[in-house]
């Protein structure tokens, strides 16, 4: 099968090699392939110290998150890591976090692919990243031969972006919206930035949920408080997912339930569960990740029964204002763009997927499958009241998003 980027300047593949051990290249730097959680472990380290000193290195390409998906894959024994290191003089420099899926296709896809938010190269600043992507893509594909690279939620303002100028985008262009809190003096202010009119409709909304009972914001205190408040929201959210006829490729997955209460206490992972009650029951709740000075909202569920008085958007309040008391400098909505999130952000970034075809039968898939076919699908699909897309969902098992 030919090779569908060979006449590509930026990538040059040479002729695939069965796992390589160390790739010399210039400037005294080299290129290795891990391929083991043992290799990994040995430079977990180094990945750490490397997430610490680059600006903008996202959680979903952080070391705490690759010793996750190695803990839980390790169980189903299908993980095929594809983890791609750059030194420069002994220093880690780069990491580019890949694993192998093999099937009627072989896809190269970011490690914990399906589970993650973000697909991101993890790059000192000293490097051009559009180089350095280029080179890191060009070892993985050496030591682990594919027929495709699938980078789903590549953001525009990261480092992988760069390196992908060749690559084809497919699916529809989305937004995650942020919030930099270190743009203000305090939460006060921060606040006080808020339309006045939401302000008060806030206020009002509140005082109507607090005649029915005591209104008390919490966040969770240890390991057992945090893995109930995870489990709780997954299950809400799941449950409202099968209400409205949905899915993800992440609850689609039988064991996602189970990775993410196994999140909790990882080493490498600090994560924050956040819970508006009214007399010790959830209205709202969310729970995320604090990385790098960075909150991500990773999931959040609340009691559709109070949807009148929105206590989402009051619980958001709450979150805000915990978060500036923690001293976080960002809080990351991520995708999609939502009317509620606008309320609270003032940035936001482009995200889109991107494919690289390696081999015809790699190309055929992207071309015909991932820019054709299954959005068509999709659209049909989601224009289908919630009742059928429920059956066919139940009848079929499959997953479009």
């Amino acid at each position: 099968m030919t090779n569908a980027l060979a006449s590509s300047p930026n990538l040059g593949f040479a002729e695939p090699a069965r796992r390589p051990a160390v790739v010399q290249v210039a400037d005294l730097t080299a290129i290795a392939v891990l391929r083991s959680r043992e290799e990994f472990e040995a430079i977990a380290a180094d990945w750490q110290a490397l997430e610490a000193e680059v600006p903008g290195a996202t959680f979903f390409q952080s070391a705490g998150w690759a010793r996750a998906i190695f803990a839980h894959e390790g169980k189903r024994s299908g993980l095929d890591p594809v983890i791609v290191t750059l030194r420069k003089c002994g220093r880690l420099v780069a990491v580019l976090p890949l694993q192998r899926l093999s099937g009627g296709l072989s896809i190269l896809t970011p490690l914990g692919d399906g589970f993650a938010q973000f697909s991101d190269m993890l790059a000192a600043d000293i490097l051009d990243p559009a180089e350095t992507a280029a080179k890191l893509i060009a070892a993985a594909l050496a030591a682990a031969p594919c027929d495709l690279i699938s980078l789903h939620k590549v953001r525009d303002d990261g480092h992988l972006v760069a390196g992908l100028r060749h690559a084809v985008e497919t699916g529809e262009e989305q937004g995650a919206p942020f919030e930099r809190l270190s743009e203000w003096a305090d939460f006060d202010a921060y606040f006080g930035s808020i339309r006045a009119k939401t302000r008060k409709n806030m206020r009002s909304s509140r005082n109507r949920l607090s005649r029915d009972g005591l209104l008390e914001h919490r966040m969770a205190a240890d390991e057992a408080e945090t893995r109930a408040a995870v489990a709780r929201i997954v299950e809400g959210r799941a449950d409202r997912l099968k209400e409205q006829g949905l899915t993800s490729r992440a609850f689609a997955d039988p064991g996602f339930a189970g990775f993410c209460e196994s999140l909790v206490g990882m080493d490498g992972i600090e994560i924050m569960a956040l819970s508006l009650n009214r007399d010790g029951q959830p209205l709202s709740e969310q729970w995320g990740f604090v990385h790098n000075g960075r909150y991500y909202i990773f999931m959040t569920s609340r009691d559709f029964g109070a949807s009148e008085e929105s206590p989402g958007k009051l619980h958001m309040k709450d979150v805000m204002e915990t978060c500036f008391a923690r001293g976080i400098e960002t809080v990351d909505f991520m995708t999609p763009i939502m009317a509620y999130k606008q309320t609270w952000c003032r940035q936001l970034t482009g995200v889109r997927d991107y494919a690289i075809p390696v081999t015809f039968k790699g190309w055929a898939r992207i071309h015909i499958w991932d820019r054709c076919v299954r959005p068509g699908l999709k659209r049909l699909f989601t224009a289908l009241p919630a009742s059928l897309r429920a059956v066919l969902l139940r009848a079929t098992g499959r997953n479009l998003s």
